[in-house]
């Protein structure tokens, strides 16, 4: 989009946009998502950013109405598989917080200052602002969703001091963390992590909760996963493993109570974490906006896939159908190659057990070295070996095309089986088995058609 695009959206206040770009306006120091319902500023007061860190490196605040640090990220990073696409997904995992730059830069397998300078000439930020942009929104929600202690929210969002943490705060928001947390509702703020962090979970557009859900329920392990309710109204639960600790996530479907209203109605799915590491709480969040797919251009796909004649009535049928990807994807590449019940019996015989368990989420999926060491032989044994002696990455910032050649390279693992953690634990969204009927006007998004075809039962395009 040009400059003259942009305002156009900003003008019609188009939520399509929203995260995929920001604009500022220079007579009052804010910046915004072009959703925002405030006066439209004139033309020539507005500047455009392509993230929240570079209009906040730029000066700019967050506007308080529209909070556009909430907004999703940028479908864009789901879909490259270069350098600032991988970046950005490490970042949004929390890596430049546990590991610094360099360690973003390892993972990549470039120099700092190269990875500094492409991240600079594209996004208009280096990844210490990207990170710092991301501590204050973690900071944010924290404030005024629990009731910790000023202190212990700075460095559960990854700063360094409390200093830090209060310039940033008031040069982000324009407030102090204290003035943060008063201007938030009472309500529903629990008393600490422990307790729960209730979380909205923003979308673009519309969201079809009900193939989401459908699918995780065919798919979920006893002791990690668990669904309750009925078909419309179903709550999502699961086991997290986390750099500092561990969790427990709930999300909601919330798409009305008849199976026909499966069209989620609102921007955000319901969710509520318990966190034994407040620390944990970006990542946790950014695996489960992976998990749920909610990153993702609706409109793009649709518009793409509808134009298809064999696709269009489906695309109809499901608007805003996601690809949903893998909140652990180490564990998802286990589950794909041994099947739900041999799972099941991997979790129960070496997962560990939970501190606390809660109702039917009694362990943690086990680690790919306590299994490559329980049970060297086979095929899981070869890759869960390759998994913990990094043979085979499969981390946000894997390079797709590597991790397939690697796993591909091991005894046991077929074309179908890899390709299905390509796209579910890679997160890649134009993923084709071998011998689908997946043509190339599909492309970029052939992993979005396979699932409509798959709710449609066209089970044939797999055959």
């Amino acid at each position: 989009m040009d400059e003259e695009s942009r305002y156009e959206a900003v003008r019609s206040r188009d939520a399509r946009f929203d995260g995929v770009f920001f604009f500022a306006v220079e007579t009052t120091g804010i910046y915004c998502r072009p959703s925002c319902p405030a006066v439209t500023p004139k033309r020539r007061n507005v500047r455009f950013f392509a993230t929240a860190a570079a209009a906040q490196g730029s000066g700019f605040r967050a506007c308080r109405r529209c909070r556009p640090d909430a907004t999703p990220g940028s479908a864009e990073w789901n879909v490259r598989a270069d350098v600032v696409g991988r970046a950005m997904r490490l970042i949004g995992d929390g890596v430049v917080d546990r590991e610094g730059v360099a360690g973003l830069a390892v993972r990549l397998g470039y120099s700092a200052r190269q990875v500094q300078r492409q991240l600079t000439a594209e996004l208009g930020a280096g990844p210490v602002a990207l990170a710092r942009a991301q501590r204050a929104h973690t900071a944010r929600v924290l404030l005024q969703t629990t009731g910790l202690p000023v202190t212990e929210i700075a460095f559960a969002s990854g700063f360094a001091s409390v200093r830090q943490f209060n310039d940033t705060m008031r040069a982000v928001y324009a407030q102090t963390p204290t003035q943060l947390r008063a201007a938030a509702p009472r309500q529903g703020r629990t008393a600490a992590p422990g307790a729960g962090i209730p979380l909205r979970l923003a979308h673009r557009g519309p969201y079809h909760a009900a193939t989401v859900f459908d699918l995780l329920e065919r798919e979920a392990v006893g002791g990690v996963e668990e669904m309750t309710g009925p078909p419309g109204d179903r709550t999502y639960r699961r086991t997290l493993r986390l750099p500092y600790g561990s969790g427990i996530v709930a999300v909601r479907e919330r798409a009305g109570s008849a199976p026909t209203c499966a069209v989620h109605p609102g921007g955000w799915l319901d969710a509520r974490l318990h966190l034994t590491d407040p620390r944990d709480l970006t990542t946790a969040v950014q695996r489960l906006r992976r998990l749920f797919d909610l990153d993702a251009d609706p409109y793009a796909v649709d518009a793409r896939l509808g134009a298809d004649p064999r696709l269009a009535p489906l695309v109809a049928a499901r608007p805003g159908l996601r690809a949903p990807g893998a909140a652990d994807p180490e564990e998802y590449a286990v589950r794909a190659l041994v099947g739900r019940t041999e799972a099941e019996r991997l979790v129960r015989a070496y997962g560990k057990t939970l501190d606390a368990p809660c109702g039917g989420l009694t362990h943690l999926f086990p680690e790919p070295a306590a299994l490559a060491e329980a049970e060297p032989t086979g095929a899981p044994g070869v890759l869960t070996a390759a998994l913990a002696d990094g043979t085979v990455r499969l981390d946000p910032g894997a390079d797709r095309d590597d991790a397939q050649e690697a796993l591909l390279a091991l005894p046991g693992l077929d074309g179908r089986t890899v390709a299905a953690i390509r796209s579910r634990a890679l997160g890649d969204p134009d993923v084709a088995p071998p011998g689908a009927d997946v043509p190339d006007t599909w492309r970029p998004w052939r992993t979005y058609a396979l699932h409509h075809l798959r709710a449609a039962e066209e089970h044939r395009v797999l055959d």
